[in-house]
Order: structure tokens, then sequence, then C-alpha cells
């Protein structure tokens, strides 16, 4: 018998003790972690007992607190790289479907003031070849999840979560946004995407379904955060004349950012269109306000424009779109 399949082995018997244990105290919310949170590293959990997990927030605040606290635990204390990748499923699932209850405790983790449950950052699992290419996932994997939360926390709601009952649209929201609202929410939400980018090679686990479940909530979050960004691209594009100098400075760091972030995209051509035409009406926008800038400037004071005022119209012309040849984002 191999080690791998030895370890494998200690898992599975760890997961039944466990789960035994469980049963027999009747500690219904334990019984379902465990189960959606198994030592088996090549599958994810299963939508039932993700399902039962999330079913934890349906009660009262301190039900919902105690599961969210059972779940981080599990996740601080375990060693084993499958369990640790399940667990951030299972947190990012809770962000994705869970109720308002449970997503309010998750979001709380990294605020609290206390330890970070998702700082995972040396994290290491050698108990196998497998095992220690499955840690440079849960780090990069507990970031990114932190990251969501962090945004998240910032733009007032959950990236890439399910909202039946939305009151009002993207759009409208936008619309009541100051403009350095708009700014920080961009940036914000930039920064989710510039960490996808980041995501480890998955080719080093191709055929691993648990990965592959990651990297289709992820692909997920990529979308949404895209979506976003063209919702404030195209209202700062309308208020464009109202931005002052500072805040144009703003607007074309973003573009540029925006644009290193296209190689990424996972969008149809037709959403890529619409995304990159409104940031190149946005960038013809900013010339015009510029020549009509320096114009007014000649005609009142023959005034030759400083190296300054051309600040923005220069680096806005450094920002090359890129042509729509890509439809992946991971």
């Amino acid at each position: 018998m191999t080690m791998m399949k030895l370890n494998e082995l200690i898992g599975r018997m760890k997961d039944k003790a466990s789960q035994g244990k469980a049963a027999i105290l009747s500690k219904r919310t334990t019984l379902s972690l465990l189960r959606a949170t198994s030592h088996d590293s090549f599958t994810p959990p299963t939508r039932k007992h993700l399902s039962t997990l999330l079913s934890s927030g349906d009660g009262s605040r301190a039900t919902a607190s105690a599961a969210v606290e059972l779940l981080m635990d599990r996740l601080q204390s375990t060693q084993n790289s499958a369990v640790a990748l399940k667990c951030l499923i299972s947190v990012h699932h809770i962000i994705k479907h869970g109720t308002f209850i449970l997503k309010d405790q998750v979001s709380l983790c990294p605020y609290t003031g206390g330890r970070n449950y998702l700082n995972l950052s040396n994290f290491r699992d050698k108990t196998s070849s497998l095992s220690w290419k499955l840690s440079s996932w849960v780090r990069w994997y507990a970031k990114h999840v932190e990251q969501l939360l962090c945004s998240s926390r910032i733009l007032g709601f959950f990236i890439g979560a399910a909202t039946p009952h939305v009151v009002e649209t993207q759009e409208e929201r936008a619309s009541g946004l100051t403009n350095g609202d708009l700014l920080t929410e961009m940036d914000a939400l930039l920064t989710v995407i510039e960490g996808i980018g980041k995501i480890p090679d998955p080719g080093s686990s191709e055929g691993n379904k648990l990965v592959n479940e990651i990297g289709g909530l992820v692909e997920e979050d990529g979308i949404a955060a895209l979506n976003e960004v063209c919702v404030r691209v195209n209202e700062l594009r309308e208020r464009l004349g109202f931005l002052s100098f500072g805040e144009v400075v703003e607007l074309v760091y973003a573009l540029k950012r925006l644009e290193e972030c296209s190689k990424m995209m996972m969008m149809e051509v037709s959403q890529k269109r619409r995304l990159w035409d409104s940031v190149i009406q946005l960038k013809e926008k900013v010339e015009r306000m510029q020549l009509d800038s320096d114009e007014e400037s000649k005609t009142v004071t023959r005034h030759r424009p400083t190296h300054s005022d051309h600040f923005p119209l220069t680096l806005l012309n450094s920002v090359d779109f890129p042509p729509f040849t890509s439809t992946t984002f991971l």
C-alpha cells in the first residue's frame, strides 16, 4: 500500500469516526459540516451536504453564529488540504447562497479585531505530492474569499450572490453614488479581478473535481465583478464633465488596471464588446474635455498647458485597448 493510499484510508477512518460521534451526540450541525468537509482529495462537497449546512442559517442568529464558528474552527485547525479547501468552498457557498444571518456572520470574520480565520498564508500539507499541490490552492483560495468579503463590505452587497428580490437595478444604485464612491467601488472590484488572475495553474491538478469546483465558483465571481465594473464605467462616462482633476486621474488609473485585467476575462464576445465600447467612449470624452480645456486656456490666459495639465490625457493614451480574441477567464 502506497503512502498516498494509506493517508486516504486514514482520512476516511477519521471522517467516519467523527461523523459517528456527532450522530451519537445528535449534533446535526456538526454532522452536516463533517460530511461537507471530508478528507477526500478528489471530490467537492455534494449539493445535499452544502444545502444541509446552509440550512443552519434558517434558525436564530445564535444558531447561525455557532455554525459559522464551527466551520471557521475546522478551517483553522485542520492540516489536511482537502478539508481546508472544502471549508473554503462552504464559506464561498454561504456568501453566494446563504441567508442574510449566515452571510452577516461570515462577513464579520475579517473585521472582528481578533483572529483572522481566513489567513492561511502559511498553510502547508506535506503528506503527499497531491496535498502539497493542493496547499497552494488553499493559500490562494483563502485570500480570494477574504478579498471577496472585503470588497463586498465596501460595495454594501455580496459580489456574485444570488439576489432574488432586487429592490433596485445596478444602474439605479450607481446613479445614486458620489464620484468618490464610484471610484472606490471600482478599485474594490478591480482588486478582486486582479486576485483571480493569480490563481494557481490548473494544469498541476488537471481532472481534479475539487479544483474544478473552485474554478467554477471563482469564474462566476469574476464575471459578476466585471459586470459591476461596466456599470460604473458607464456612470462615470456620463459624469465626466463634473469630475475633478484628481478624480479624472483616479479614473484613468482604474482604466489602465482594467486593461491589464483584460487577458483574464471570461466573457462572451458581445459582453466584451459592450464593456470596451463604454471604455473607449469614456476615453474619447476625456480627450475632448482636455482639448476644450486647452483651447479655453489659450483664449483667456494665453498660457501654455503644463505637463501636469496634460497628465490625465497622456496616461489615458497609454492604455492599449485589447482585441477581442480570448474568451477565457482562467
